[in-house]
């Protein structure tokens, strides 16, 4: 299904925008649906602007060395695969569940994780690298646009922030923004990885826990 076929009160706000704009950056104000006719503003560009270079090193930005292949893994409750190494897999899943069950239903595809491409516009996507980040809808995210998730959406991805307890970063509270990327944000042997981690196992092993567990 194409993202233009999207019912709208499904859409995110950067997909609405795109769709019905058709140009980025526009000035255009939308009284978006499923908003209760709330007006929001065209989505602005970043105040630093991409600037592709290619990594060097032979660790990611957060610490993590560079591998030429990963695992795949799928986001439960979805049909999407998504190639991150093992320890990183528990928490950069969590992410990509709960966009899936609160954000929009995820499909095949739309998100990426470890590459072997060392071009890169800013130094938090040498992470993809290491299979130590992923990107959600990259396409409809880019780097360099910020302001693209309605608020109830950003609601969302600052509570899965906030569950992973500063282990997990995003890419939105960057200069050059990338609301599609997340990343782990502690070096391998840092204790809180291990931590958070174990959370997150526990969560999903212990009813009324986890995505898909919220209260209705």
């Amino acid at each position: 299904m194409s993202e233009q076929t999207v019912p709208a009160g499904r859409m995110s706000r950067r997909r609405l925008l795109a769709a019905g704009a058709g140009v980025a950056g526009s000035a255009v104000i939308w009284a978006a649906g499923g908003l209760a006719g709330t007006a929001v503003a065209a989505t602005p560009r970043s105040a630093v602007e991409p600037r592709p270079t290619r990594w060097t090193r032979a660790t990611s930005a957060n610490g993590w060395p560079i591998l030429g292949e990963v695992p795949r893994w799928r986001i439960e409750g979805s049909d999407v695969d998504v190639p991150v190494q093992d320890a990183a897999a528990p928490l950069l899943l969590y992410v990509g569940r709960r966009f899936h069950y609160e954000i929009d239903e995820l499909r095949a595809g739309e998100v990426r994780g470890h590459t072997t491409n060392r071009v890169v516009v800013a130094e938090y996507e040498s992470n993809y690298l290491s299979g130590s980040a992923i990107a959600i809808r990259p396409k409809a995210y880019p780097a360099g646009v910020r302001g693209g998730l309605f608020p109830q959406e950003l609601a969302v991805v600052r509570d899965i922030l906030a569950d992973l307890e500063g282990v997990v970063g995003w890419g939105g509270d960057e200069d050059l923004a990338k609301e599609s990327h997340f990343h782990i944000a502690t070096g391998p042997d840092d204790p809180a990885l291990n931590r958070v981690t174990d959370k997150m196992q526990y969560w999903n092993t212990t009813p009324g826990k986890g995505a898909g567990a919220a209260e209705l």
